[in-house]
């Protein structure tokens, strides 16, 4: 398999991996934690941190363990002056393959907990506070990503990435989805976890807004150019391999 398509299968592998997470807990804690929210919240967000940190140091070595578009994205934009990010053949690929992973994932966690496999959320969750919440998400995230790589201590990214999410869980409006992968493959399972196909868009907009924000603020913060490491971590094509 060539190195392409093995970091293409790991980024599929891993978003599909982390959307199961995500719903599946989901769909666990809404039925060890019967009308408590506050509870399947959690719940939700322990095992999303838990399961996020393990995704990236299992895949990192081998994609960069973006498992989001929003990082890709902003990997390749900020990488295009000097050819240390993504091209533009590899950015699509990395969409491509992590919607598919994404959707892959919540079908696996809906046939996990015995619901009908191809679902379509009826949570609707778009409002002005959802919206900037989306935003505050994911320009976060980008920030703690790119911080730590152009400050040469993105061996740290599996712990602090995990972290984040799972702050952001608690202190976001949006409970911090921050990923346009992850919303449109939470479409597909009518659970706790799930967002209603009319409310994707919006969260999808307020990510790309978001994601442009934070790396608008690591130009400010951290100005150079050439990241000391890559992002999300190092990865055989681009940096050395991961500690």
């Amino acid at each position: 398999m060539t190195l392409t398509a093995r970091r293409l299968l790991a980024e599929f592998i891993g978003t599909a991996l982390l959307v199961c997470v995500v719903v599946g807990s989901g769909i666990a804690a809404r039925q060890l934690s019967p009308g408590d929210t506050g509870m399947q919240l959690l719940e939700n967000s322990t095992a999303t941190v838990l399961g996020l940190g393990v995704l990236i140091l299992v895949f990192g070595p081998v994609s960069g363990a973006h498992f989001n578009p929003a990082v890709s994205m902003a990997d390749w934009f900020a990488g295009r002056r000097n050819g240390t990010g993504l091209s533009s053949t590899e950015l699509g690929g990395y969409c491509l393959a992590q919607v598919a992973g994404a959707v892959a994932g919540s079908v696996l966690a809906n046939i996990m907990f015995d619901q009908a496999a191809l679902q379509v959320s009826t949570h609707h969750r778009v409002t002005t506070g959802h919206l900037v919440g989306e935003v505050v998400a994911t320009a976060g995230l980008i920030v703690v990503i790119f911080a730590l790589a152009r400050s040469g201590r993105a061996a740290l990214s599996a712990a602090a990435v995990a972290a984040y999410i799972g702050a952001a869980y608690w202190f976001t409006s949006s409970t911090s989805f921050a990923n346009p992968a992850v919303t449109i493959g939470r479409i597909f399972s009518d659970t706790f976890a799930g967002i209603a196909p009319a409310s994707a868009p919006g969260y999808i907009a307020a990510q790309i807004i978001g994601a442009a924000i934070g790396l608008g603020l690591i130009g400010l913060l951290y100005p150079d150019p050439n990241p000391a490491e890559n992002v999300v971590t190092p990865h055989p094509s681009k940096g050395s391999p991961h500690p």
